[in-house]
């Protein structure tokens, strides 16, 4: 008998999911289950991108789900988008991934800061899955500082030229649409960094680099190279100078999901856990009737609950238009170091079994990484909590 615990069923009800956000859990468990969770192991066994199931995501609103209906999405709150985030991910980590990154870094920054046409040219695609979505801040030798950007751009008439590197860019081998952060005036800093929407096939762009990953591989991992690269000078988010701002915010609402994507991991391992140590026998018994698996567990449950707790009150404090700067942190950094923490567990409860391909609990850790990295380190997130505290 396997877990079925999930975001739509321990939280109060009534203070932070309605009846609509337990829909949305429903339908998009139902999918995951269904069409995500028997790839997982073959799309990270063969590093393949399942393009089909960002079509299927497409088709059911996923895609655009935080993207207003005017522009072709669905409408909904971040809430909605965290608990979509967790499902998928609980079903398979590189597919949890892409799909954070699609929305949350490809698709957001478009919405919060693109002009109008801006907005009516790229979100309905962005929405229905004809255009696949990536974000680029990090460059090689910054990595946690973004402010140091060396990739630049100047305005040439009525074009701007990009010059640079971005590097472990998710999404960036299939994405139609890339965010390109950029700086416009070295002698300004910070404030002088821009964002700007590069199309796939424009000259001069290109992907320089896959890497190869210890876990999350289905999702693709790659460097992006612009070399004399001329895009309209429409293609500017926002104003010149706004660029670190605007990252600033995608990023607060980025760590939510990925907080939810750890959360879906760690569900996933848990899940995993609870049902081998109900079905193992060892000494004339389930492995799941001796205490110290049983306290394993426990505490496995207990985690998951106080990780799921953080995430989903920085979404509704998202919903209500408050900051989540702290919050957002907080709740990234707690469930992605819980579901290693899981992870691991899952696998010394498997035994030898945990270390083999045969059973999901090795991809189960090695995706779990990724989650204290992406979207801003452990160390990051301390940083930005202790600045919060007035430290």
């Amino acid at each position: 008998m396997t877990s079925t615990v999930s975001a739509s069923e321990v939280l109060p009800y009534g203070e932070f999911l309605t009846d609509e956000h337990n829909a949305i859990a429903e339908m998009v468990r139902d999918f995951a289950t269904r069409e995500i969770a028997p790839k997982a192991a073959e799309v990270d066994r063969n590093a393949r991108f399942p393009v089909e199931t960002f079509k299927e995501l497409g088709k059911l609103d996923l895609l655009g789900l935080i993207v207003p209906t005017e522009y072709g999405g669905a409408g909904s709150d971040y809430r909605s988008y965290a608990i979509a985030v967790e499902e998928i991910g609980r079903a398979c980590g590189s597919t949890g991934l892409s799909y954070a990154a699609h929305c949350s870094l490809g698709t957001n920054p478009i919405k919060l800061f693109g002009s109008e046409a801006q907005k009516k040219k790229y979100l309905p695609k962005l929405a229905s899955g004809e255009f696949i979505g990536a974000w680029a801040l990090t460059e090689p030798g910054t990595g946690s500082d973004a402010s140091s950007q060396k990739t630049t751009a100047r305005r040439e008439g009525d074009s701007w030229v990009l010059n640079g590197t971005k590097q472990f860019i998710t999404n960036a081998t299939h994405a139609d649409v890339n965010i390109i952060m950029a700086m416009t005036d070295q002698s300004l800093g910070r404030k002088g960094i821009s964002s700007f929407i590069v199309e796939k096939g424009t000259p001069g762009f290109y992907v320089s680099k896959v890497e190869k990953k210890m876990g999350m591989r289905g999702s693709p991992t790659a460097s992006l190279t612009m070399e004399d690269c001329k895009i309209p000078a429409e293609n500017i988010i926002g104003e010149v100078g706004e660029g670190y701002k605007q990252a600033l915010t995608t990023l607060e609402g980025g760590r939510i999901s990925i907080g939810a994507l750890a959360l879906g991991i760690a569900q996933a391992a848990f899940d995993a856990a609870l049902q081998y140590a109900q079905q193992r026998e060892a000494f004339g018994q389930p492995i799941g009737k001796f205490q110290l698996i049983q306290g394993y567990l426990a505490d496995m449950s207990t985690q998951i609950q106080a990780a799921r707790l953080l995430i989903y009150h920085a979404a509704w404090m998202k919903d209500h238009g408050k900051r989540v700067t702290l919050e957002g942190s907080q709740g990234k950094l707690y469930a992605s170091e819980i579901a290693s923490r899981v992870c691991n567990l899952c696998v010394q409860i498997h035994g030898g079994y945990g270390y083999i391909e045969d059973f999901p609990a090795e991809r189960f850790l090695r995706d779990a990484k990724l989650c204290e990295i992406g979207e801003g380190t452990s160390e990051i997130q301390r940083l930005l909590i202790a600045r919060q505290l007035g430290l």
